[in-house]
């Protein structure tokens, strides 16, 4: 602090040189009155050796300490000898105060220390001073991340499975069949008939690929069995069943045909004598070739296998019967009408075929047909979709969780074992800000590794396994920049606590080895 002693004489203390040093800014010099006197010297003095005169001493005096005016403001010897300040200061300051004003200590305010680039630079020598630790700290933040992204890569690229498989299925195909009505008695009775013709009348529709004509035959308990290429010990299993079907059929359910072919328009035509067997039929009858024509015996008539079909998407009870031509069951059963229609028709076409189709049929009387159109998928398809996403979500946010967990508990050790350089750097003059700044963007550092290193590897392992399963990757972008974002938000998280930790030890204790 300073004293007034007399007029024209200011006096400095011990008081006066402690804030030097201190590192909180504060002026070094008190208001005085108007009046005091000074010289342009007194000031100079104190800028070129930062202490300020002392009271009035004589000259010469052994007391007069060395660089200081006497009370007339002429310097001493030792003063003279000291580095003062030149003609053209010393004018500006008889100028600027003249004689009588009090002379004022200049404020000395203390500078940050750290940059952002000395925050950075250190922190990355801190992350880099122990690799095997950096490493297994950034491991739990990659195995975080890449789960994250790996969870929602397959959630929607599952979820764009799905809809393709609705798409390619449900939204292509549609079943017409006659409409039904309840008699008095209970019982279903059809109120229309399909006509033989009708895979010709719905083909002329805009939107239809493919029709075919399907009817479960009454065989009248005659049993369907083959020529004894089988094995004879073999017990004998259940007759398979007996449908009838236009040649058209077999594109309309989409189905395959594993060995020989399906029956083309001739056969049906013609009322050939032959058959085709769903691939689980043609293992109960003991048939797996048809390239040597085998055949099959329903009740006493046999029936020439030229072909095995599989892979049906609809009507898969085709699967398990014994396939022969339309006309064929009308000349050999007795076969009234057919009993259903399947139409295989364009993506997005459903609605328009489903009006038209009734009226092509028949159309003086449309009602007397039932359409079976596609399903909206869309409903069963988010609910599908939110499950897997609430389900992969899950395990994404634990996985992260823990590896945030882990930059915390390894940052705080990192802090309890540098106890000491903390402590090193309070004493030089680092304060509890630049302490809790480093330790924090030491865990950002390693969170944002974690975050693009485990992002990366989310990435590709979304579009290897997709590529394995011959699927086709959907993965937003942002999901992947966001996630190596949200890396470096939880290494800020994680090195909070460690952070306040750090910046609350007291520099002596530090340096003294406790914590």
């Amino acid at each position: 602090m300073l004293r007034r002693r007399s007029a024209g004489t200011v006096a400095v203390d011990a008081a006066v040189a402690a804030p030097l040093a201190d590192e909180s800014p504060g002026p070094l010099s008190a208001d005085l009155p108007a009046g005091s006197a000074s010289t342009a010297v007194d000031r100079a003095n104190v800028a070129s050796t930062g202490v300020a005169r002392t009271e009035s001493q004589p000259a010469g005096s052994a007391s007069t300490p060395t660089g200081l005016a006497n009370a007339t403001g002429t310097p001493t010897a030792a003063a003279s000898a000291a580095p003062g300040p030149t003609a053209d200061e010393q004018a500006a300051a008889e100028v600027a105060a003249p004689s009588g004003t009090p002379s004022i200590v200049p404020v000395i305010r203390r500078t940050d220390r750290f940059s952002v680039q000395d925050l950075l630079v250190e922190a990355s020598y801190g992350v880099g001073a122990r690799p095997s630790r950096l490493v297994m700290t950034t491991l739990g933040t990659v195995l975080g991340i890449a789960s994250l992204v790996v969870t929602i890569g397959f959630a929607q690229t599952a979820a764009g499975q799905i809809s393709n498989q609705f798409d390619a299925v449900s939204a292509t195909q549609i079943m017409i069949e006659p409409a039904s009505t309840r008699n008095s008695s209970g019982a279903e009775q059809a109120t229309g008939r399909l006509p033989w013709d009708a895979p010709e009348r719905v083909d002329r529709l805009a939107g239809v690929e493919r029709a075919g004509l399907v009817a479960d035959v009454d065989v009248a308990g005659q049993a369907v069995t083959s020529v004894p290429v089988n094995d004879p010990s073999a017990a004998q299993t259940l007759s398979p069943a007996v449908i009838a079907a236009s040649s058209e059929l077999l594109a309309a359910v989409r189905g395959q045909v594993v060995t020989g072919r399906f029956f083309d328009a001739g056969h049906d035509e013609r009322g050939d004598r032959v058959a085709v067997l769903g691939e689980r039929a043609a293992e109960t009858l003991g048939i797996n070739r048809v390239d040597s024509q085998p055949s099959i015996f329903i009740g006493e008539v046999s029936y020439t296998v030229i072909g095995i079909i599989d892979g049906v998407e609809r009507r898969a009870n085709l699967l398990d019967a014994v396939i022969v031509p339309l006309n064929t069951a009308r000349v050999q059963f007795g076969l009234t009408a057919p009993a259903e229609l399947h139409v295989q028709i364009e993506v997005g076409a459903g609605a328009l075929v489903s009006r038209q189709a009734p009226i092509a049929l028949d159309p003086s009387a449309p009602e007397n047909f039932t359409v079976q159109a596609p399903a909206a998928a869309s409903s069963l398809q988010d609910n599908i979709q939110a499950d897997i996403n609430i389900v992969f979500l899950t395990l994404g946010i634990l996985a992260l969780l823990a590896g945030g967990l882990g930059i915390a508990n390894v940052t705080l050790l990192s802090v309890m074992e540098r106890v000491g350089e903390i402590g090193l750097r309070r004493a030089l003059g680092a304060t509890r800000r630049d302490i809790a700044r480093q330790f924090i963007v030491e865990s950002a550092v390693i969170g944002l590794l974690g975050g693009l290193i485990g992002s990366a590897l989310g990435v590709f392992a979304v579009v290897a396994v997709s590529l394995l399963q011959g699927w086709t990757p959907i993965l937003d972008p942002f999901v992947a920049i966001g996630a190596a974002l949200l890396g470096t938000i939880v290494g800020l998280a994680a090195g909070a606590y460690p952070a306040v930790r750090a910046s609350n030890i007291e520099p002596i204790t530090a340096l003294r080895g406790g914590t």
